[in-house]
C-alpha cells in the first residue's frame, strides 16, 4: 500500500473520519480542536469549520450538508456551513465527567455513539453505549465503558463489533438488526501492550481495519481474528480509519499530537495529520443516517 497524499492540519484529536458518497468528500474531525474538516482527493480542496462544542461523530443524511451526529453532550442534527444545530437529546447531564466519543450508523440507518469517561474525579458512573433510533428516539446498550471506540458492523449487518479501549479487547457481538440491540459478546482479539484499539472500518471482505494508539499502526484482522496485515504510519497516535474515493479503495487515516508536550511534537512532526494510502482492497458505503 502506498501514501498518496497526506493532509497536514496537526489535529490534536483527529476522529471519525468518514467518506460522504453524495459529496465525494472525506469528512474528519478534531475533537479536542473543536473543528469539522472537508477534503477533496481529487483537487485537494479542503474547508474546515468551528464546531459548537466538541464534535465527537457524525452520519450524513438524505439532506445535503445536514448531519446526524454526537457532540460531546448529546446527539443533534447539524448544519456545518450555517452553524445551526436541532438538538435531538443531552444525555448523561447528571455524570459532568462523560463526553460523547466514537460513533457510527448500522446497516439499517442509525446512528449508534458511546460517551467515555475523560476525568474520573468528576464521573460519577462510566459510559455507555446508546442508540438514535430513526424515529428520534435514543436507547441505551452496553454500559459501564471507560472509552468506547472501534464501532462497526458486518457487510451483512449481523455482527457488531465495539472496544473499551484501555482494555485493549475488540470484542464481536452477534446484533439483532430489527429490534437493535447487541448479543453476548466475545472477544476478536487482543492488542499488543502500547497499541491501544481506536476507530475502526470493515472493508468488503468482512475483515476489520483499526487504528492502533501509541502502536504508529493499522492492522487489518480477519473475520476470525488473524491479523493479516500491519500498515505503518508515519505518526505515533493513529486514532480512526475510513474507506474513500469513487471506487472505495482509499484508506485514510487520522491521527493526534494530544498529550504530546513540545520535544514529543518535534520528533513526530506528523501528528495529528491525516494520511491517505491507495489499497488493493475496497471498502462498503457506510450507511447515512435515515430519519422516519
Amino acid at each position: 500500500m502506498k501514501l498518496i497524499d497526506t493532509i497536514k492540519v496537526h489535529n490534536q484529536l483527529g476522529e471519525g473520519v468518514i467518506w460522504d458518497v453524495a459529496t465525494q468528500r472525506l469528512l474528519w474531525l478534531d475533537i479536542e480542536g473543536r473543528a469539522l474538516f472537508r477534503y477533496n482527493p481529487i483537487d485537494q480542496n479542503l474547508e474546515q469549520w468551528e464546531t459548537p462544542e466538541r464534535l465527537c461523530c457524525m452520519a450524513p443524511t438524505a439532506q445535503a450538508d445536514r448531519f446526524a451526529v454526537a457532540f460531546e453532550s448529546g446527539f443533534a442534527f447539524y448544519q456545518p456551513t450555517t452553524g445551526k444545530v436541532d438538538w435531538i437529546a443531552k444525555l448523561e447531564q447528571d455524570n459532568p465527567g462523560t463526553r460523547f466519543n466514537d460513533g457510527r450508523t448500522d446497516r439499517q440507518g442509525r446512528l449508534w455513539a458511546g460517551t467515555m469517561v475523560e476525568d474520573l474525579d468528576k464521573s460519577i458512573y462510566k459510559g455507555s453505549l446508546y442508540c438514535l433510533n430513526s424515529d428520534l428516539s435514543v436507547h441505551q446498550s452496553i454500559g459501564g465503558i471507560l472509552i468506547t471506540n472501534s464501532l462497526c458492523w458486518s457487510p451483512d449487518g449481523e455482527t457488531v463489533y465495539h472496544t473499551d479501549t484501555p482494555t485493549r479487547e475488540i470484542k464481536r457481538y452477534p446484533f439483532d438488526q430489527k429490534n437493535a440491540v447487541f448479543g453476548e459478546g466475545t472477544t476478536l482479539v487482543k492488542t499488543q501492550r502500547g497499541c491501544y484499539p481506536d476507530g475502526s472500518i470493515i472493508d468488503a471482505e468482512g475483515c476489520l481495519w483499526n487504528a492502533q494508539w501509541g502502536g504508529s499502526k493499522v492492522v487489518r484482522y480477519r473475520p476470525n481474528g488473524a491479523a493479516d496485515l500491519e500498515l505503518s504510519v508515519p505518526t505515533k497516535q493513529p486514532s480512526c480509519v475510513a474507506f474513500a474515493g469513487a471506487d472505495l479503495t482509499l484508506l485514510a487515516v487520522t491521527s493526534a499530537n494530544q498529550d504530546m508536550d513540545e520535544a514529543q511534537k518535534q520528533s513526530d512532526p506528523e501528528a495529528g495529520n491525516l494520511f491517505i494510502y491507495q489499497t488493493p482492497y475496497r471498502g462498503l458505503n457506510e450507511s447515512i443516517f435515515i430519519e422516519a
